[in-house]
């Protein structure tokens, strides 16, 4: 039997494959299936670690690669280097040769020591040019202190008898700077040792503290400021740092003030007293500095020279070793027949991709030049498939919401396809502007225009979000306009599409309230809401209680559809006890009460009361009083009300014990039917596998081949399954039991929560209603009220302000308030009539869906 087309509406139909594949063309095949992105291969090797694996020894190879790649790049971001596109490659998806593999190992470990050289020789000199430049400033502010000091030496020289412990600056710690001055003169005649060097300048006051506290004041010190900020070369930034030279007496001092300025970060350098030797010194230091500026500038520019030449390649590198890791990756799930030397693999694949895959795997072959054939076998088995939807660029995005709720069962009606409608018209209900959905419908337009560049290119989180919803937001945009064609708005304004039912009196004065009257008596506004309801004081009253009722019609139609979906699984899976015990009692049960409010409402709707000349009755009363006094009309909508209401509270009451019991009795009556016969129990058959050892059962992989023989297409390999189907318990009566208990419970409550949680659809419409109108006037409403040249200049002005606050409260944060109401909608009233969500995602080899998982910049 042929299989089915996979359409949206279930999933495709799977098989399990199993794949004998040469040992010598392992990497080949797998680098096939994994361009063509059809395989899900299981893993036969769950209890192997990873270190006992067969590659291992590969992966860790290519994780180095990886490393060294990664590395390259850091060095190309901070050298500022731009990388080439992944997309100015030519299919980037092809799978490379082994030998191109072995090179590019090879290639990265050399780059990587030439780089790694360059580099720290390029940190070591400019280290040292650091160290000279604070050594230039060292000996130029020491130099100057020095010649401001020795300016009058001959003249003050006096006789000074200290002890090593008196304080040094014991009359000339509050002295001026006239005194500082002699103080540093006096200094120089005492024959006592300095210390000078470079600290950052946010530690020199702590700095200070410290050594006055440490020493008593047995010191002097002279500070000055570095005008440029030196460059750390680590963090390439730059630091404020400060000249300090520190004159004490004693050996003991000077080597405490060496030990506290290092703990500090101080950074201490040699500055000779002698004039003449101190001009020396940093005559040498200009010399090297200027050495070392050009040793630096060859360096720097080898190694940008060398980092571009990687940039070039650095990408498609990347995605190289990527891929193979995948592919050594997905060799390690196979396995390995040491008797005939053959890679053993299962896979899930898509039924109607199963000749391509063959076909792809004859082409591996032919070109490997081998005579052995990979054979491709289809297992029966009765483990659950994955679920695969197969999209495209449109439906994909409308699938993936679905997806982030829960993952169909194999073959379970997909909630997607009817999303692609049902999403964007209930946000559209909320959204009702015919203007704003021009302008979200424009905006996805134009992302659709230019999506191709746009895929190409760096996208923010925020747009790439909005870019990869960009044909859910042309929808919403689309059923927007078409709702706001309804209720006659474009940003908050009327639309005269027709002639109106409504006409005011022709006598009107200024400011007069006067009511609307009907015009030609036959004449009814042909769609939508009459253009004249804006701007009337009746108007939030009247569309307040037309848009509450709607919301409840449609959530109604929307659940009502939801539900049917379940009967459609339950045929779909040949399970009638589904139909009879839980759709039909629910499907009566929701349509007694909720059913008859939608009908009641259109009833009333579909009446002409004031041509009756009653009132019309209220619809929420008689739903309560439908329950609390079941028979009594106090206000009849039609004849005949109080049987008919009887007869659905009692449906609804019956459904609910059908709901609770006939399930649970029904699956025990044929448990105990089947065990009566002889047959094991629901859940008690085992399955069976090729690849499974079992020793209890004295059989092995080899075992089943000798005993089934092989043909020329490998179809005698296919053996029972053991251990790969779902784990079955015995049946449970209780369980199942309690179960249906709490599926009741929920199912009825649901049905009153749900519809209330639709009048959301009500609320939001009428808050983006009024607050649209809201903000036209207070914009542009009081710019149109001036007149003259302040009006032309408010006019301008308030346009701006009103379209920027339309685009970015009204169409962003509106609309994605609408968007979330809409999608809880879906996930929670709409698909827990139907849906689960305990399948398994496909999850297919797929180069393509690696490099857009993990993107190579």
């Amino acid at each position: 039997m042929a299989p089915h087309k996979d359409t949206l509406f279930r999933s495709a139909d799977m098989s399990l494959t199993q794949l004998y594949i040469a040992n010598e063309i392992g990497r080949e095949v797998v680098g096939a299936l994994g361009e063509l992105g059809s395989m899900d291969f299981r893993d036969l090797n769950e209890s192997t670690s990873a270190f006992q694996r067969t590659y291992t020894h590969e992966i860790r190879r290519l994780d180095n690669v990886e490393r060294q790649l990664r590395y390259f790049q850091a060095q190309m971001d901070k050298g500022n280097i731009p990388v080439r596109s992944i997309y100015e490659f030519h299919n980037p998806q092809t799978s490379p040769s082994a030998t191109e593999i072995d090179e590019l190992a090879d290639r990265c470990g050399n780059l990587e020591h030439r780089i790694a050289s360059l580099n720290e020789s390029y940190e070591t000199l400019k280290k040292r040019e650091v160290e000279l430049t604070e050594w230039r400033w060292v000996l130029r502010e020491a130099g100057g202190f020095f010649d401001r000091a020795r300016g009058q030496t001959e003249d003050i020289r006096q006789s000074i008898d200290m002890g090593d412990d008196a304080p040094l600056l014991h009359d000339i710690e509050h002295n001026d700077q006239g005194q500082d001055v002699q103080a540093e003169r006096s200094l120089l005649t005492m024959n006592i040792g300095f210390v000078a060097g470079v600290i950052p300048r946010e530690r020199i006051a702590a700095f200070e503290r410290i050594l006055w506290r440490t020493l008593r004041g047995n010191l002097y010190m002279n500070q000055s400021e570095i005008e440029e900020p030196i460059i750390d070369p680590e963090t390439n930034e730059g630091i404020n740092k400060n000249v300090f030279v520190i004159f004490a007496h004693g050996k003991e001092i000077i080597a405490k003030i060496r030990k506290i300025s290092e703990s500090l970060g101080a950074n201490l350098y040699s500055v000779d007293e002698n004039t003449e030797l101190r001009r020396d010194q940093i005559h040498d230091v200009n010399t090297r500095l200027g050495d070392l500026s050009n040793v630096l500038r060859n360096t720097e520019n080898t190694l940008s020279a060398e980092l571009t030449a990687i940039a070039r390649s650095s990408t498609i590198w990347m995605v190289i070793i990527k891929k193979e890791k995948a592919i050594y990756s997905t060799l390690n799930k196979f396995s390995y027949d040491q008797a005939r030397k053959t890679l053993i693999a299962e896979a899930w694949c898509p039924t109607n991709d199963l000749g391509l895959v063959k076909s792809t795997l004859q082409d591996v072959n032919d070109r490997a030049g081998l005579s052995v054939p990979t054979i491709v076998n289809q297992v029966k088995t009765t483990k659950t498939p994955p679920t695969y939807n197969k999209t495209n660029k449109f439906t994909l995005a409308f699938q993936t919401i679905i997806d982030a709720y829960g993952t169909a069962k194999y073959q379970e009606v997909n909630p997607g396809l009817p999303t692609i409608v049902t999403f964007p018209f209930l946000f559209a209900v909320m959204f009702g502007d015919f203007g704003h959905g021009t302008l979200m419908t424009l905006a996805a337009c134009a992302m659709i225009y230019w999506e191709k560049g746009l895929s190409k290119g760096k996208l923010d989180e925020l747009f790439s979000m909005a870019f990869y919803g960009r044909y859910i937001m042309l929808m919403m945009g689309i059923f927007s306009m078409y709702t706001g064609l309804i209720y006659c708005d474009a940003f908050s304004k009327d639309i005269p599409l027709f002639k109106s039912m409504w006409e005011y009196p022709s006598d009107v004065k200024e400011g007069e309230t006067v009511s609307a009257h009907r015009g030609d008596a036959g004449y009814t506004y042909p769609f939508g809401v009459d253009w004249r309801w804006h701007d009337t004081e009746n108007d939030l009253l009247f569309s307040n209680s037309y848009k509450m009722k709607l919301s409840i019609l449609l959530g109604w139609a929307h659940m009502t559809f939801s539900l049917c979906l379940s009967y459609v699984n339950a045929r779909h899976f040949k399970k009638p006890i589904d139909i009879w015990g839980n759709f039909l009692p629910g499907m009566i049960f929701f349509q007694s009460i909720f059913g008859y409010l939608v009908f009641t409402v259109v009833y009333k709707w579909s009446t002409d009361w004031y041509a009756l000349g009653k009132d019309p009755p209220s619809l929420l009363n008689m739903l309560i009083y439908m329950f609390l006094s079941p028979g009594t009309i106090e206000t009849p909508l039609y004849s005949g009300q109080a049987a008919v209401q009887t007869i659905l509270v009692l449906l609804a009451v019956c459904c609910v014990p059908i709901l609770l019991f006939l399930k649970p009795f029904y699956l025990r009556y044929e448990y105990n039917k089947t065990r009566a016969l002889g047959y094991r129990g629901i859940g008690e058959r085992h399955q069976v596998s090729a690849l499974d050892d079992d020793d209890d059962e004295g059989q092995t992989l080899n075992g089943h081949r000798e005993s089934l023989g092989d043909d020329d297409e490998g179809t005698a390999m296919i053996t029972e399954d053991i251990g790969h189907g779902e784990g079955h318990e015995e049946f449970e009566f209780s369980e199942e039991m309690i179960h249906q208990i709490i599926h009741t419970i929920e199912f009825c409550l649901n049905c009153v929560s749900h519809t209330a949680s639709y009048l959301r659809l009500w609320a939001l419409s009428l808050a983006h209603q009024q607050l649209s109108i809201v903000l036209w006037n207070m914009t542009l409403g009081n710019a149109f009220a001036m007149s003259g040249a302040i009006g032309v200049i408010a006019v301008v002005i308030m346009f701006g302000m009103w379209f920027t606050l339309t685009v970015f409260v009204l169409c962003i944060m509106e609309g994605t308030s609408a968007m979330l109401h809409s999608l809880r909608l879906h996930w929670v009233e709409a698909m827990s009539k139907h849906f689960l969500g305990d399948g398994i995602p496909f999850t297919p080899f797929s180069f393509k869906v690696l490099l857009e998982e993990e993107p190579v910049e």
